[in-house]
């Protein structure tokens, strides 16, 4: 037997040859650069300071296909700090890119912050928004649309158009003057009226073709109220809700509350006129109203008629509606579990945790908390002082996983701690008279339970174990309980929050912390090299590469 030669040339050939196929397989990158500045709007017909992006309100879209690298470079021409978040993105292992005051130092005024985001195993619809203070009351938020990868199969055909509506409820009080009124310990006033892709009644037009159908992607952006939406002689198609395919239920109007994302298909199948696309509030006694128009190609008629009415205060039909939105279990796509590995009903979770909003008074002002803890925000970004191992920054357990009996509320910077790979039941408990709005970053969860009054552990009986959807954003109604169960597997500092802008601002969120002792890259990234650093954390260095 002859033996095996080195052969140099052919090894290097092979090295080069692979290391060639290994860059050119990398995910595609996307650039975006954002001028951020202060600019006039006109809403409600009044004048406004407004937040611009590239002199936009609202802001500009995002477009992304699944596991896309998105390289946007926001620059703050404003003369305040100024951060953006992502609602619905889960910067899986870098949570450094999630971009609210727990994770990030603000951008200040004349400086510029590259956000380095992958849209890793996403589909679907969802927004950002200016996440500090309350800029959200200013403008500043857009929509992002996340498309399956080609040859990925989609569970309808392809629409002949996509639309974005960002809607919600809007104050003609300027967003430095609302933070006045939050910070003199009161909540904020009814609001003023209600947007549609920034702009009040008839301001904006949808073109359709008879006999086309169209994807219509909603989100509520608003600050205080959920929204009812509708379009006159026409049905929705639900097929997707927050990165979620859906059975494709059809319905006459849909509720969507605060930070929520719905897709819906609408067919053109009416005569050639014009008809009302309708928002109103929800839930509240004063019910305000705004219109878009559906326009059809060659259409001379304008719209007419009374605008169509939609549910007010009535919960019972929001309830059923929330009971039938169920996972599309033979959808191609991105989940949450892409590889199949386990199904969400087949697991014993590992702990329960409950979460009970309160309303309380502290120091004689109003207040909002979590468990009985009311947040307060630190001098230094949670993730940078657990990075850099700063003392007396916080402390993990400052929160308790359960409600306590008694009534004293107290503030705190409040970290909840949790680990990396475990499977958890968070139960979150409403006992006021207004639907709650919570939202968790980092993560998609599976929506298994509604039910009034107070939750137990007899309520798991009436849990959807087969195919509830999983989303981001979830809804608990006045007096009543909702259930989620969620796979811990994002290592990184996570805020949950009340999408109640007041409440959030106010103390009604706190940070989970999922922890892993690893310190692999394949678990977390290291902190940015582009990193701003403030308080406690000014003076250190970032990395080198």
């Amino acid at each position: 037997m002859r033996p095996c030669k080195f052969n140099l040339l052919s090894f290097l050939i092979l090295l080069v040859t692979f290391l060639f196929a290994f860059v050119h397989c990398e995910d595609p990158y996307r650039y975006f650069t954002w001028k951020v500045t202060y600019g006039d709007i006109y809403p409600l017909g009044v004048k406004q300071q407004g937040i611009l992006i590239n002199g936009q309100f609202p802001g500009p879209q995002i477009d992304a296909v699944t596991n896309d690298n998105l390289i946007i470079n926001v620059y703050n021409y404003l003369r305040e700090p100024f951060l953006i978040s992502w609602n619905g993105l889960q910067h899986r292992r870098n949570s450094w890119q999630d971009g609210v005051s727990g994770t990030n130092c603000p951008i200040p005024p004349g400086r510029n912050l590259t956000y380095a985001i992958q849209v890793k195993d996403q589909i679907g619809s969802y927004f950002y928004f200016p996440s500090l203070g309350m800029h959200k009351a200013a403008g500043a938020f857009g929509g992002i649309r996340i498309w399956s990868r080609p040859l990925i199969p989609v569970p309808f055909p392809p629409p002949a158009g996509d639309f974005t509506i960002l809607a919600g409820d809007w104050f003609k009080l300027d967003h430095r003057r609302l933070r006045r009124v939050l910070e003199n310990g009161h909540n904020l006033p009814f609001p003023d009226g209600l947007l549609i892709n920034g702009r009040g009644w008839n301001g904006n037009t949808f073109t359709v073709d008879q006999g086309k159908t169209y994807r219509f992607r909603i989100s509520n952006v608003g600050l205080t109220t959920s929204i009812n939406f509708r379009i006159q002689g026409h049905t929705l198609k639900l097929v997707e809700v927050e990165g979620s395919h859906t059975l494709q239920n059809t319905y006459s109007s849909l509720d969507i509350h605060l930070g929520q994302s719905y897709s819906v298909l609408v067919t053109a199948d009416q005569p050639v006129k014009d008809y009302y696309i309708v928002v109103s509030t929800r839930f509240t006694r004063q019910i305000l109203t705004t219109t878009a128009i559906l326009h059809y190609s060659y259409s001379r008629i304008g719209v007419s008629g009374p605008v169509p009415p939609g549910p007010t205060l009535d919960i019972t039909s929001s309830v059923y509606q929330a009971r039938t939105i169920r996972w599309n279990l033979t959808a191609s796509g991105p989940r949450p579990n892409p590889q199949g590995s386990y199904h969400y009903g087949l697991i014993q979770p590992s702990r329960t945790i409950m979460l009970a909003n309160s309303a309380p008074y502290i120091n004689g002002k109003q207040r909002y908390a979590v468990n009985g803890v009311s947040y307060v925000a630190p001098d230094t970004p949670l993730k940078l002082a657990d990075y850099f191992n700063i003392q007396g920054v916080f402390y993990v357990g400052s929160i308790p996983t359960y409600p306590s009996s008694g009534n004293n509320a107290y503030l705190q910077t409040s970290v909840m701690g949790a680990n990396f790979h475990e499977f958890v039941e968070i139960v979150f408990q409403n006992w006021e008279d207004s639907v709650q709005s919570w939202h968790i970053d980092g993560y998609s969860f599976f929506v298994v339970g509604f039910g009034s009054g107070q939750w137990t552990q007899d309520s798991r009986v009436h849990y959807n174990l087969r195919d509830t959807v999983a989303r981001c954003t979830v809804q608990v109604y006045p007096r009543s309980w909702t259930a989620i169960y969620m796979a811990l597997d994002n290592v990184g500092m996570w805020n949950i929050r009340s999408e109640n802008w007041a409440r959030q601002y106010l103390g009604q969120q706190f940070y989970l912390r999922v922890y892993t002792p690893s310190k692999s890259w394949r678990d977390e990234y290291p902190v940015p090299k582009n990193a701003f650093l403030c308080g406690r954390a000014s003076g250190r260095r970032t990395r080198p590469f």
